[in-house]
């Protein structure tokens, strides 16, 4: 297990690199002077020099990008001169509020999800299985930031259940601090959701005709052990894709969400930057999901490893 971890870690690498040059240059390639766009019309000549000095923008272009990724080795994003703070300590500031809707959203579309899906397998052609997947078409289709602004006017405007917007941290207690992420949590969860479900449907139909299964039934094993024991574990593999998808999905879909609820997280953070063209903290906000991104990958690659140990010598091999 330990060798396939490493072999795992190390493929990343070049992954890594490719990451970082991609979002180095995608900045770099935008149009115009960035220091021109950043001061606006009325900034005087000596102010644009000096805020291209402060940012290195007057330096080759290979020197700049090896400033900058050694800053990044050292963790060291840049510093914003418009929040007048670096990188890294804005980003740890609007971390909380994402990763707190992100994990609430995953845990939402999952609960529902995977029974939901197992149910339309078990009940395959049923008029549940129909309810089903018009359900979960309908949880595709519908926009993240539409079912929101319906969510406010219903639960908050109309009702007055829940509040329309806003945060509150953990530390403020647990029940306030769900009450304002239930709304966003949903409506970004829903999507995400119906893909799982779906996913679990097709994962289980095939499992649920293999010849074990049917060895599993004649042997006179309860229809529950059956299911949950032999069929649901053996079609896992496909399932964990998806919903390591989704939730490396949701951290970069949540910007939209973020905007609609008003909460302060990284979506904010990079809606924000780009309305004042504050360039380092879009590239350093951008590497930090792609990396996210990435090492969830790799925890999903390592939890086949866990339910199934065929991958890991499938890899070795």
């Amino acid at each position: 297990m330990a060798q396939y971890i490493f072999r795992r870690v190390i493929s990343l690498i070049p992954i890594l690199i490719v990451v970082a040059v991609v979002d180095f240059i995608i900045i770099h390639l935008t149009p115009g002077d960035p220091a021109a766009v950043m001061l606006g019309s009325e900034a005087t000549e000596t102010d644009l020099a000096n805020l291209r000095e402060q940012l290195g923008l007057n330096l080759p272009i290979y020197i700049q990008f090896g400033k900058w990724i050694l800053g990044v080795l050292q963790g060291d994003l840049g510093r914003s001169i418009f929040i007048n703070m670096p990188v890294t300590q804005a980003i740890w500031q609007h971390l909380g509020p994402t990763i707190s809707l992100t994990l609430l959203a995953e845990i939402i579309a999952v609960l529902f999800a995977i029974p939901l899906g197992v149910m339309a397998a078990t009940h395959r052609g049923t008029w549940s299985d129909q309810s089903f997947m018009m359900i979960a078409l309908l949880g595709i289709s519908i926009p993240s930031f539409w079912l929101g602004l319906n969510f406010i006017l219903l639960f908050a405007v109309k009702l007055n259940w829940l509040p329309a917007a806003g945060y509150q941290p953990l530390s403020n207690g647990l029940v306030n601090h769900l009450k304002y992420l239930i709304l966003p949590a949903i409506s970004l969860g829903i999507m995400q959701g119906a893909l799982i479900a779906r996913m679990t449907r097709s994962s289980m139909l095939e499992v649920l005709n293999e010849n074990y299964i049917l060895t599993a039934e004649a042997k006179g094993l309860s229809q529950r052990v059956v299911i949950y024991k032999h069929a649901l574990k053996n079609a896992f593999i496909p399932i964990l894709t998806v919903i390591g998808l989704t939730f490396a999905t949701l951290i970069g879909g949540a910007v939209v969400t973020e905007t609609v609820f008003n909460i302060p997280g990284i979506g904010k953070l990079i809606v924000n930057s780009v309305l004042r063209r504050d360039y380092v903290v879009i590239q350093g906000t951008v590497l930090m999901i792609a990396v996210a991104y990435v090492l969830i990958n790799l925890f999903v690659d390592i939890l086949y490893a866990y339910i199934d140990p065929r991958v890991r010598y499938d890899g070795k091999a």
